[in-house]
């Protein structure tokens, strides 16, 4: 890993998205630094519309450029809205990083995701193996935009030498969260029909799958801390995944036909949150309402997981 020290200290310093959840963190985690904090909502300027990206990049000229913006969901909002999910992103992600050349920004890091990799390639998944397979159906759009912003990124590193990387966040969890009962990632939709139950008396809840894959998660506000490390010391042609160093089991498992347990639950909380209650209380809804995943019933579905 080639490291190349950048100063962030006294920067102006772009967060594209910062009203997602990777965006917000981001945001968070860079109010600890000495940076001028650009961000720009859609009400100024729409990250798909290429005119305006260049003005608005023209006029703030950012030094730094996080791009953490993206048309995000889980499986069903992948597989229903197909066409926004390949649009949009291709959009974002060359409208952002064209701008940020045309206007010299220093460094620009390109947040793409796990989704790039090959429905079938071998875990843990390693850098390597990105246009090695096919991908998984259901996401290909969004996976083919992140590959395409992958890939701008490495284009203009090899004919302008931009400073530009990228690096793959595992699936993320934590505050901002999406929790549509229908578009959600994983642990977001896990945690909203746990909260339903709970509320409501339900014993059973439903799940989609057979209980064999196995997910990595990592909590946002850790993922906005690596990125800004990346950005301090990391310039290289090579992507970067960004995952527990130290891999637990997180895998749902069907338990004999009669229910199902989350295997490795207290790791989906941060270090910081097992010694903090109030933390605890932000991060972990589901285990302030006393849930038990143990009592999880066999089932088919449950949209976002």
């Amino acid at each position: 890993m080639a490291r190349t020290s950048f100063e962030l200290k006294g920067k102006r310093v772009f967060v594209a998205g910062h009203r997602g959840m990777v965006g917000a963190a981001l945001e968070r985690r860079l109010a600890q630094e000495d940076v001028e904090l650009l961000t720009a909502g859609r009400n100024e300027v729409d990250l798909r519309d290429q005119a305006a990206v260049l003005s608005w990049f023209a006029k703030r000229r950012p030094q730094a450029v996080f791009l953490a913006a993206a048309k995000v969901g889980g499986i069903v909002a992948n597989n229903t809205l197909r066409a926004e999910f390949i649009y949009d992103n291709l959009m974002i992600a060359t409208n952002v990083i064209h701008a940020a050349h045309l206007n010299d920004a220093e460094k620009l890091m390109f947040l793409g995701s796990s989704c790039i990799y090959p429905k079938l390639a071998p875990q843990p998944l390693r850098e390597d193996s990105m246009l090695t397979g096919l991908l998984e159906p259901t996401n290909e759009p969004y996976a083919i935009a992140k590959i395409a912003g992958v890939k701008m990124v490495e284009a203009y590193r090899s004919q302008y030498g931009s400073n530009f990387i990228n690096v793959m966040p595992t699936n993320l969890y934590g505050p901002g969260d999406n929790y549509h009962p229908e578009y959600s990632h994983v642990v977001a939709a896990l945690i909203r029909r746990f909260h339903e139950a709970k509320l409501s008396g339900v014993s059973n809840v439903v799940v989609w799958g057979t209980g064999t894959p196995r997910r990595e998660f990592l909590y946002v506000d850790d993922m906005a801390d690596a990125c800004v490390h990346l950005m301090k010391t990391y310039s290289d042609q090579e992507l970067v995944n960004r995952h527990r160093r130290r891999h637990h089991d997180c895998r749902i498992r069907a338990r004999g036909g009669r229910g199902c347990r989350i295997q490795g639950r207290d790791q989906l909380r941060p270090l910081a949150a097992r010694r903090d209650p109030a933390q605890i209380a932000r991060c972990q809804p589901a285990c302030q309402t006393g849930l038990e995943c143990q009592d999880l019933a066999r089932g088919r579905h449950s949209a976002g997981l």
